[in-house]
């Protein structure tokens, strides 16, 4: 009886271990998710591409004078799954530009959180994770548009560019760090290549992108 109980003790640990430590996948990046997913076009529409590799789907897109996203309404618990993982390469990209300014406000990849804070699209506050062409790891600030949107780097084309790198951030920790609030769930994620200031030419893949426990 009492090695029964003990079993079925140690089984339930590990049995929630293994759900707190599961992967949120965001996007398939299969051509049927594709038809689903919402477009945000600011400026003429970015072209966005399914292919695959030896490790998966993955999204292409190119932006020469263009600007439009890809959005999914999608809840994440921040207090199981904080970590943002994105797997992606920028083969084009925007060197010689100022992205803290209007007129260089373009990102060859970058990839939305948000959290709805209010009942209109403008009261929402996201943190804009790049790829940078130009600025260093690390480096933040406000975008130059919306005060409620901080550009935050993850990689940059000065160390890794046109190769695959992944990166993972803590996006509860950075919403605390960044916007100064306590964020238990964000309610969408969104995937962005532009260049409609600059008017140059990107081209970038996005894959794998999933929210962990660690």
């Amino acid at each position: 009886m009492l090695k029964d109980i003990l079993f079925l003790f140690c089984l339930s640990l590990l049995f929630t271990k293994n759900v707190y430590s599961q992967n949120i996948e965001v996007f398939s990046f299969t051509e049927e998710e594709l038809k689903t997913l919402k477009v945000k076009k600011i400026k003429k529409l970015t072209e966005y591409q399914i292919g695959s590799n030896a490790n998966g789907n993955f999204l292409r897109a190119k932006a020469e004078g263009q600007a439009s996203g890809l959005g999914k309404e999608i809840k994440i618990n921040l207090d199981k799954t904080p970590f943002i993982n994105i797997t992606w390469k920028v083969e084009n990209n925007l060197n010689g530009i100022n992205e803290r300014s209007k007129k260089g406000h373009d990102f060859a990849a970058r990839v939305f959180v948000v959290k709805k804070t209010g009942i209109t699209a403008l009261s929402n506050r996201a943190i804009n994770y790049v790829f940078s062409s130009n600025e260093d790891i690390g480096e933040n600030w406000r975008s130059p548009y919306t005060k409620n949107s901080i550009d935050y780097v993850l990689s940059t084309t000065k160390i890794n560019d046109n190769e695959w790198i992944t990166v993972k951030s803590n996006v509860k920790n950075d919403f605390k760090n960044l916007h100064n609030l306590d964020v238990n769930e964000i309610d969408g994620v969104a995937i962005l290549t532009d260049t409609d200031n600059s008017k140059m030419k990107a081209v970038s893949y996005y894959q794998n992108i999933y929210f962990s426990s660690e």
